[in-house]
């Protein structure tokens, strides 16, 4: 597992738990990530990660994983099995992995006992009958004309109901709270529905399902959770969560604590927005490169200890912020910076003939693969009389400051000599298709003996000696900084560019899905998970310098 940041800054959160312990009110600290599957991670997702995770390691506690597998229609295995490979991918390992379908037993004999004490029953009402009585805001509720039933016909009716009698959407139970509470969620919340559908993990055992409000406490206290911590849009869910822990009796109930969610512009993080994202073929797939999915991320080159870089960064506050996705590229180039291995490719290549460099010969030339970290060893190129060059390192009549090639104008070729511009080919329209150049043999490695000075030094490929590939340059899905409901509208059309036979040198033809490189000049850059000994594809991660402006 790769290194993480042992480093767990000091958060409101913790300054929480150290009061707890210094006071008694908890001797130990147990955290959970309880991600429900209908979905992939996403960056949002990353955070409270790091924090559950990351908080329990800071105190020597335990972190468990948890699926809060409540809702069976919008729920499936692959979700689980790509929850499972993103925490492992962002170097987390949790203590015991637990499944809230687990706790069904469980949780109804929960419902029995809230029965049996009067605080909870059976309601006729419709969903929306059930919307209409709750009140508003500035309106109490009223209650419904099923509230008083009596205890025996609740048990009854309750029984039935998980015995298949009545058809999904008849009857639901409630939690028998305050109608009038200025807390909607008090006003008699539904604890189980009925839903006549497979799960994929108890099969057909039940045909009610309860709500994630009444499962979630009830999971976290039943587990041990002694902190149990979430986004800040569940803080007014927070009474309800302690009413349902009290109500069956746990001696050390689980604290609630609210942090601020992380929201990145020019993205969407909406687990319903991905998926219409992925339905109507807007992006390729939940791993997309642009998507701000974990898989996503990964498939892009993001390295994981970027992505925990940068949470800790955002830092843990209770305030809403968006927070501007250049941090994010920030946090990545930092770290590829430190590790990827250079190399030289050519993305738009233009042909260059060294007119007076010996036909059919080649030398090679070690480019060392880091600066700053001799250990990894030189690459070996193969200088010889035809190269490639970027096509925009040429220009025939260029402006000034123009300090690449140009008829007449000498440059540097990376690592390997001078060269001079003599003259070039174009064809019918006037493109330039060949450039033709004179070579300094005395200027090997980049250097002339004369002392004579170049500002321009340019990278380069053999042309015999490099291999096509294609290259998929990313740039922000969005061209909203805060998207809305209409995607398409925002969508950005030009956030996919694909380059054809761009060229890089041959000695990287074993380069394998996920190998990450800093090509020279142009950026760095991720081997793509479609891509075949026969056809590599290469994904931008970031560009060498910020190119994130609004």
């Amino acid at each position: 597992m790769e290194e993480k940041t042992n480093a767990v800054s000091s958060n409101f959160i913790h300054d929480f738990i150290d009061e707890d312990l210094k006071n008694g009110v908890n001797t130990r600290v147990q955290t959970r990530f309880p991600p429900e599957p209908n979905g992939y991670l996403h960056i949002g997702h990353a955070k409270a990660i790091c924090i559950d995770f990351e908080t329990a390691e800071k105190y020597g506690g335990v972190c468990n994983l948890r699926m809060d597998d409540t809702n069976p229609v919008k729920e499936d295995t692959e979700y689980i099995d790509a929850i499972l490979e993103d925490i492992r991918w962002l170097g987390f390992q949790w203590e015991h992995m637990y499944y809230a379908s687990e706790y069904f037993d469980f949780l109804y004999e929960c419902a029995l006992k809230l029965i049996r004490d009067g605080k909870a029953y059976v309601d006729d009402l419709s969903a929306d009958e059930i919307r209409e009585y709750r009140g508003t805001l500035t309106e109490p509720g009223k209650n419904s004309p099923w509230r008083d039933r009596s205890v025996e016909e609740n048990l009854d009716l309750f029984r039935r109901m998980t015995e298949g009698e009545f058809p999904n959407g008849a009857k639901v139970l409630r939690a028998k709270i305050d109608m009038a509470s200025p807390n909607l969620n008090m006003r008699d919340p539904v604890m189980y529905r009925i839903a006549h559908v497979s799960h994929h993990q108890t099969g057909d055992k039940w045909c009610v399902y309860p709500m994630y409000d009444f499962a979630h406490p009830l999971s976290d206290a039943r587990e041990g959770v002694t902190y149990s911590l979430c986004s800040l849009e569940f803080e007014n869910h927070r009474p309800l969560y302690n009413w349902f822990v009290e109500q069956i009796g746990f001696e050390e109930p689980p604290r609630q604590i609210e942090f601020a969610r992380l929201n990145l512009n020019y993205c969407v993080t909406s687990k319903r927005k991905c998926l219409e994202l992925v339905q109507k073929g807007l992006v390729s797939g939940w791993d997309d490169p642009r998507m701000a999915t974990l898989c996503g991320m990964r498939r892009r080159g993001y390295p994981p200890k970027a992505i925990r870089d940068f949470v800790n960064k955002v830092g843990v506050a209770k305030a809403y912020s968006v927070v501007d996705y250049g941090l994010l590229e920030s946090c990545v180039r930092d770290c590829l910076n430190d590790t990827a291995p250079r190399a030289m490719a050519v993305l738009e290549p233009l042909k260059v003939v060294i007119d007076n460099y010996p036909e059919g010969e080649g030398e090679e030339i070690a480019i060392e693969r880091h600066p700053d970290h001799p250990d990894m060893g030189t690459a070996p190129v193969v200088f010889s009389k035809e190269i490639y060059i970027e096509q925009s390192d040429f220009m025939i009549d260029p402006p000034k400051k123009y300090f690449r090639l140009y008829p007449g104008n000498e440059v540097r070729l990376k690592g390997a000599y001078f060269i001079k511009c003599v003259s070039y080919d174009t064809d019918e329209t006037g493109k330039v298709t060949c450039v033709h150049c004179t070579y300094d043999p005395e200027s090997r490695g980049g250097n002339s003996p004369d002392g004579r000075k170049v500002k321009g030094t340019l990278h380069w490929v053999s042309a015999a000696h490099s291999m096509p590939v294609t290259v998929k340059l990313y740039d922000r899905l969005f061209n909203e900084e805060n998207p809305g409901e209409d995607l398409l509208a925002a969508i950005n059309p030009d956030s996919l560019t694909v380059l054809e036979n761009c060229r890089i040198d041959s000695y990287l033809n074993q380069m394998q899905p996920g190998d990450v490189f800093q090509f020279m000049r142009q950026g760095y850059f991720c081997v793509d998970k479609d891509s075949t000994p026969e056809h590599i594809v290469l994904n931008r991660t970031v560009q060498l310098n910020s190119s994130w402006k609004k």
